[in-house]
C-alpha cells in the first residue's frame, strides 16, 4: 500500500483538483480506494448528469472489483468521472463509494444513473442518491432472452420481430403494456418467469419510463465496459495494486 499511496500523492502535488479518498479496515489495510483527477472533476462539473458504472474489471493481484464512472461529453464521446477499487461488491462498500464519489464531485448528483441488476447497487444508490434516477442496462436485462424463452426465439422470426418493436420503439407506458401483454399471450408465454420477472421490473429498464428523465441517449453501461476494455491495453494482467494505479492513471492522461 506504502507505494501506491506514494502515487497519489504524486498526483496530488502535480494536480491542485485530484482527490482521493481511502477506506481501511481495523488492521488498516485497504477495503476501498476512490480518486479522480482535475480533469475527470471538470469534466463532471458540466456533463455528469448521466452516469454509467459497472464492475466487471477484476485485473488486480488482489482480485479486487475495479468500478468506472463513465459518462458523455456533448460530442457523444466517452469520458471517465472516477475509478474505485473494492474489496467487495456488498451493499456497505458501495454505498462508501458512492458517498464519496458525490463528495469528491462537490456534492452534485447525477440525473440518472445506470448499472447492471446488482441488487447491492441498487440498494446502495436508493440510500446515498435517493434523488438519482437509477436505470438497469438494457443491453444486460435482453441479452440472456434467446436462452430464456427457447424455442419460440429462435423457431418463431416474427415473434423476434415484434418482441424488440415494442422495447425499441414504444414510448407510451399504456401501449407499452398493452402490447406487451398480447405478445405474451399469442405465444403462449404466461409462464415464462423471465418475462415476467422483467415486466415486473420494467421502470427499471423499459423506453416508456424514461421518456422524462434526461439519459443523454444512453440506453446501457457499454461505455463503462468499453472503458474496461480499453483499461487491458494499459495494465498487464494480475499486476499489484500501485501499478495497477499508475497504468489507470497513464489511461486518464492519454484521454486528456
Amino acid at each position: 500500500m506504502a507505494k501506491t499511496t506514494s502515487i497519489l500523492q504524486d498526483m496530488s502535488a502535480t494536480d491542485p483538483d485530484f482527490k482521493v479518498c481511502v477506506q481501511v479496515d481495523g488492521e488498516s489495510r485497504v477495503k476501498t480506494v476512490i480518486w479522480c483527477n482535475g480533469k475527470n472533476r471538470l469534466d463532471y462539473a458540466h456533463f455528469g448528469d448521466v452516469v454509467t458504472f459497472d464492475t466487471t474489471y477484476r485485473t488486480n493481484l488482489y482480485n479486487m472489483p475495479f468500478g468506472l464512472f463513465v459518462g458523455v461529453n456533448n460530442h457523444f464521446q466517452s469520458i471517465i468521472f472516477g475509478g474505485v477499487l473494492m474489496v467487495d461488491e456488498k451493499t456497505p462498500t458501495f454505498e462508501w463509494a458512492f458517498r464519496n464519489f458525490i463528495d469528491l464531485m462537490d456534492g452534485k448528483h447525477p440525473t440518472t444513473i445506470l448499472t447492471d441488476q446488482c441488487k447491492a447497487m441498487q440498494n446502495a444508490l436508493r440510500s446515498t442518491m435517493p434523488h438519482t434516477r437509477h436505470r438497469w442496462c438494457r443491453w444486460h436485462v435482453l441479452k440472456v432472452l434467446k436462452e430464456k424463452i427457447g424455442p419460440v426465439y429462435n423457431k418463431h422470426s416474427a415473434f423476434k420481430k415484434e418482441f424488440h418493436a415494442i422495447v425499441n420503439e414504444e414510448i407510451d407506458v399504456e401501449s407499452f403494456e398493452r402490447k406487451w401483454h398480447q405478445l405474451i399471450k399469442k405465444y403462449k408465454l404466461q409462464g415464462n418467469k423471465y418475462l415476467r420477472r422483467i415486466f415486473k421490473w420494467r421502470d427499471m429498464w423499459a423506453m416508456p419510463y424514461f421518456m422524462g428523465t434526461f439519459c443523454a441517449g444512453m440506453t446501457s453501461t457499454q461505455r463503462s465496459e468499453s472503458a474496461n476494455h480499453l483499461l487491458k491495453k494499459f495494465i498487464s494482467r494480475s499486476p499489484p495494486m500501485h501499478l495497477f494505479v499508475k497504468q489507470y492513471n497513464k489511461l486518464l492522461d492519454s484521454r486528456s
